[in-house]
């Protein structure tokens, strides 16, 4: 038994602050995120997706430019071909595939019309490149996009 029981100091450490496994949302950084530029997804197809995936606004909490990202990403999914989906997931690495994966996952949450026609599309093509992985990776994110 303690000899100083009517000393309360002990209570007032912060146990947590010394766990190594204790999380910590790191959300910085996301202010000076613009997301992808309009401008540069113009003209060619191949080139239109790697520009819109290239600065996803991950790390912001503007809703209003995560929804334009999503929007300016479907747009330029949309636009493809049904025959070249496969060439344009294949030119991504695989942190590309998980990002299209995040992006033909949020684009489910809204379907607009014929969108989720072309998201599962982009989907099938996806999940070969990625595998069961990619979809594990974008459901278990704390990074939303």
């Amino acid at each position: 038994m303690s000899k100083n029981v009517s000393s309360d100091r002990f209570r007032k450490v912060d146990v947590d602050e010394y766990d190594e496994n204790k999380f910590v949302d790191e959300e910085e950084g996301g202010e000076n995120q613009q997301g992808p530029d309009e401008g540069e997804c113009t003209g060619n197809v191949m080139d239109a997706l790697q520009a819109v995936l290239k600065n996803p606004p991950m790390n912001t909490k503007n809703q209003a430019l995560k929804d334009r990202a999503e929007g300016l990403v479907l747009k330029v999914l949309s636009s493809f071909k049904s025959s070249d989906i496969e060439k344009a997931v294949q030119s991504l690495d695989k942190n590309g595939v998980d990002l299209l994966m995040k992006y033909i996952y949020k684009g489910f949450e809204k379907p607009t019309e014929n969108s989720s026609a072309v998201l599962l599309q982009w989907h099938e093509k996806a999940l070969s490149a990625g595998g069961v992985g990619s979809i594990v990776r974008v459901l278990t994110a704390r990074k939303t996009v």
